[in-house]
Formats: C-alpha cells, sequence, structure tokens
C-alpha cells in the first residue's frame, strides 16, 4: 500500500484529519495506556502536525511544537502509532520525519523531548541523549531528552 508523509498547520487541517487525529490520540494516549488526562492542551493551535498515512489510514502522527511551548527549545510530541500499523518501524519513521519537519519549519536548532522511558533506546538510535532522572507523568515513566543540532 501506498505511504505518504502529510504535514500541516493547525489552521490548514480538513475537520475529518483532526478527527482522525483527535481519535486516534484518545484511542493510544487515553484508553490503551489508561491515561486520564487531558489531551487538548492548548498547544495544537501553534503546531504543524506529521501524519504518516498508509493507503487512506492514518498510520502514525506526531506534532512539531515551536520552542516556549513545552521548552525553552523546540520539541516534537504527541508520537504515535495505530495499533492496527504497529510492529512495522512506523514509530522510529514518524520520529525521523518530524525530526527534519522540526528542522525544515522551525530552523536548525536542538530539539528537547520529553520521551515514555520505555522507549529511551529508540530514542537515542535517533541522536537524542537522556537528561536528567526519569519522572512520573500521568502514571508514566517519562524522561527529557535532548539531540543537539551538529552544526
Amino acid at each position: 500500500m501506498e505511504q505518504r508523509i502529510v504535514i500541516k498547520a493547525f489552521e490548514e487541517l480538513t475537520n475529518v484529519e483532526l478527527y482522525e487525529i483527535l481519535r486516534l490520540r484518545s484511542e493510544v494516549f487515553v484508553v490503551e495506556q489508561t491515561c486520564i488526562y487531558q489531551d487538548i492542551d492548548g498547544k495544537d493551535l501553534s503546531c504543524h502536525h506529521v501524519m504518516l498515512y498508509i493507503g487512506n489510514m492514518l498510520a502514525a502522527y506526531s506534532r512539531v511544537v515551536p520552542a516556549g511551548l513545552s521548552y525553552t527549545e523546540i520539541s516534537l510530541g504527541r508520537v504515535l502509532v495505530n495499533p492496527d500499523f504497529r510492529g512495522q518501524g512506523l514509530g522510529k519513521l514518524i520520529v525521523q520525519e518530524t525530526i527534519e519537519a522540526c528542522y525544515a519549519i522551525l530552523g536548525k536548532a536542538d530539539i528537547k523531548i520529553g520521551a515514555q522511558y520505555h522507549l529511551l533506546a529508540m530514542y537515542q538510535s535517533l541522536g537524542f541523549e537522556p537528561e536528567g532522572q526519569p519522572y512520573d507523568e500521568d502514571g508514566i515513566e517519562h524522561i527529557d531528552m535532548l539531540k543537539r543540532y551538529a552544526k
């Protein structure tokens, strides 16, 4: 099946795209991870949204977060893979595409993330280094990580 990446600012998203994103984020982060929190955090309006489609299905998603919204550095977040498409390396692929989108949209600079701790090795393979100690966020162990832009 055809695989394609679509990157849009919030105001460019169609109603259907926004619905798919929010439905999938709720399915993964709230229901699957049994994490009761407010997913719609006000940041989406200022973010670019990176969508990986296989055929016409949203298979993976992430967002590009401008500096000052989550960290002083630019960031990426809400990384997910649709449960129907797991085990195909799409998590790493969507993060790679989102890193490139960060550089293209916000400029070549360091990227800081709050990663779920069990994904530490995957993020390290993409050049992120742990910062500080693991911490609990909404009942899930996280760690801050930084990818320095190599000038």
